[in-house]
């Protein structure tokens, strides 16, 4: 079966990436889906600039990471572990600041990997406004990518590589000629992974630069993660029982590896190394000090990141009893089923865009930037 044909909705029809030919055809222009019209136009709504020191002024709170953590100690889960006992002080808040720059550089690496799966889409969707939407988060992503290497840029200078779970992922839906992959993949396994880690960073970040900048971001994820509910909506009741099969099967896997990998501690292993610390010393600290109980018991919280990325597959109808057992092991599905499918951090989201209108009413002129004298 080629998973390049499990579409059914023509608004997610696709070209061959090379054949230009097909989307210069008289008659494909006016053959435009409307189903993202509110979400392009809305776009002016959530405009900002990371390189204008009216909506961010990356120079305005200084921090000393010598003594100051960005994220509460407790966000750090070495430190609570027998690893804390071989460090001292300055040791401690450092590898607190370490962790937390882990974090944000797999964030910015996933912002790179949204902005080139978003292009990517722009070659090969036929549907003229799914193309337009596709270009629009093409836009959005790349401020993302530049907001985040500003922050990163000043409180570290640089990011830290990426860990080979996000960037094997990121290469397989970025490279996938598969529209579900690259939808589920992007818009709802990383996509739900971002806003659960946003919701959360926003909610116990000391550091208010970082709160500032997380808001707008959530401001604009709010809408990609809108997209690929409408690809959701229109798709999976459609399924034949083999293609749900493939899809739902393919999501899960891929759960299971971003779940069991994303923050272990082989991922940070050069970290762990300007302590001295073996990394595998370091991942059996953590498994004798957090259970699979404590982690459970760490997803009843409803920004944790991975519950955020449950709900959002159990929201699009991809999850049935065929897997279901995967994410009960980890939540309660029950109860996930009966919250309603607002996303995390939606009304951060909300607030950002209130004043992301008070600023854009006061440019003279869109798309110019300001500099302090």
């Amino acid at each position: 079966m080629s998973e390049r044909h499990i579409t059914y909705d023509p608004i997610y029809n696709t070209v061959d990436r090379d054949d230009f030919d097909s989307l210069i055809e008289v008659d494909r222009y006016a053959d435009r889906t409307d189903a993202f019209d509110e979400i392009i136009s809305s776009t002016v709504d959530h405009f900002w600039d990371p390189t204008d020191v009216r909506y961010i002024d990356f120079q305005s709170e200084p921090m000393n990471l010598d003594e100051e953590t960005i994220m509460p100690r407790d966000f750090c889960i070495e430190l609570k572990t027998a690893v804390a006992d071989k460090l001292d002080e300055r040791q401690k808040v450092r590898l607190a600041n370490q962790n937390t720059r882990f974090i944000l550089s797999s964030i910015l690496h996933g912002e790179q990997g949204a902005l080139s799966l978003s292009a990517s889409l722009t070659q090969i969707l036929r549907d003229p406004g799914a193309m337009e939407y596709a270009a629009n988060q093409t836009r959005e992503e790349a401020r993302h990518v530049t907001g985040f290497t500003n922050y990163i840029t000043t409180r570290w200078g640089t990011p830290l590589r990426s860990g080979d779970t996000i960037r094997n992922l990121m290469n397989e839906i970025v490279k996938s000629g598969a529209v579900y992959k690259k939808l589920v993949g992007m818009q709802m396994l990383i996509e739900g992974l971002a806003m659960g880690a946003f919701a959360t960073i926003q909610r116990e970040t000391q550091d208010p630069l970082l709160r500032r900048l997380i808001q707008f971001t959530m401001s604009d994820e709010a809408f990609h993660h809108k997209f690929g509910k409408i690809w959701a909506d229109r798709t999976i009741p459609k399924l034949t029982e083999e293609e749900h099969e493939h899809v739902e099967t393919w999501a899960a896997e891929a759960f299971q590896v971003l779940l069991f990998n994303l923050i272990n501690a082989e991922q940070k292993q050069d970290i762990y190394a300007e302590f001295g610390l073996d990394w595998k010393w370091v991942r059996g600290c953590i498994l004798e000090a957090f259970t699979e109980e404590d982690r459970r018991q760490d997803m009843t919280n409803n920004t944790n990141i991975f519950r955020v990325l449950i709900k959002t597959l159990l929201k699009a109808g991809i999850i049935t009893d065929r897997t279901r057992p995967v994410y009960q092991a980890w939540v309660d599905m029950d109860e996930l089923a009966g919250e309603d499918d607002q996303v995390a951090g939606a009304d951060v989201a909300a607030l950002a865009m209130e004043e992301l209108k008070v600023i854009n009413s006061g440019r003279q002129k869109m798309g110019t930037r300001y500099r302090p004298n």
